[in-house]
């Protein structure tokens, strides 16, 4: 099954990545639902795909509310039918050190980055599971491979990605119910991250790192592209992404 046609949810779709991949899979010819909390911001994101002859619709909600989870599945299906994938794309990364104790952050980067993904994955597992097929694809960082600086709230979150998509992985494939799963690493990716980040001196850090290092987001897009276009029997669970020149 190629990405034509292929009904695909996106979260965090107003901006970076998630903007990024629902710009290039409309030109690919899928259906696209778009969801974030910025109802301007998908507004004119899903004007300008359908104003180019691609098919999307948006649906304002937050990933910390299980509800507004399960809502944005059944509007997903309501309006095209059904869903074959979802992208849980989510994220914020205030950095700190630990030291700094910001716990209000520390609380956020879970609910967000954390309980966001597993909030999407109860609301479209069993729509997956009863049509035995689907792709959950979920953006980690590389601090989900690697421990940095700053990075051990923000890390812990992407590492806890890591491992629940890959039990995921594990789990389908015992239960056969043909769900495949992609998990992508990026490293710098051009994105609104940076702007979250409170502590000066991280912040310092980080946007000296990125001016450097930055990757596009048509990167990452193409990347979530790669992944629905393969065959259905054929899973490609992890991409690690970073600029070439980059030791990270």
């Amino acid at each position: 099954m190629t990405i034509k046609d292929k009904v695909v949810i996106i979260t965090g779709a107003s901006s970076g990545i998630g903007q990024a991949t629902a710009e290039l899979l409309a030109k690919r010819g899928a259906k696209l639902v778009l969801a974030a909390r910025r109802e301007e911001r998908l507004l004119a994101l899903t004007e300008k795909i359908n104003q180019a002859g691609g098919d999307s619709v948006f649906f304002v909600m937050d990933v910390v509310k299980a509800d507004e989870n399960q809502a944005l599945v059944a509007f997903a299906k309501k309006t095209y039918g059904s869903v074959d994938a979802i992208f849980l794309n989510a994220g914020i990364m205030p950095s700190s050190p630990l030291s700094a104790l910001k716990v209000d952050e520390w609380k956020a980067m879970i609910d967000v980055n954390l309980n966001g993904v597993l909030n999407g994955i109860a609301a479209v597992l069993p729509e997956f599971i009863e049509q035995k097929s689907g792709h959950i694809l979920a953006t980690s960082s590389v601090a989900g491979l690697k421990a940095y600086p700053n990075a051990g709230v923000y890390g812990a979150t992407k590492w806890a990605i890591r491992e629940l998509m890959e039990v995921l992985r594990i789990e389908s494939a015992m239960e056969e119910s043909n769900i495949r799963t992609s998990t992508i690493y990026p490293a710098a990716i051009k994105s609104e991250l940076l702007k979250g980040i409170t502590d000066k001196d991280a912040a310092e850090s980080m946007n000296k790192l990125y001016a450097e290092y930055q990757i596009s987001s048509d990167s990452i897009a193409e990347i979530v592209a790669f992944a629905l276009d393969q065959p259905e029997g054929v899973n490609v669970s992890e991409f690690t992404v970073g600029p070439t020149r980059q030791a990270w």
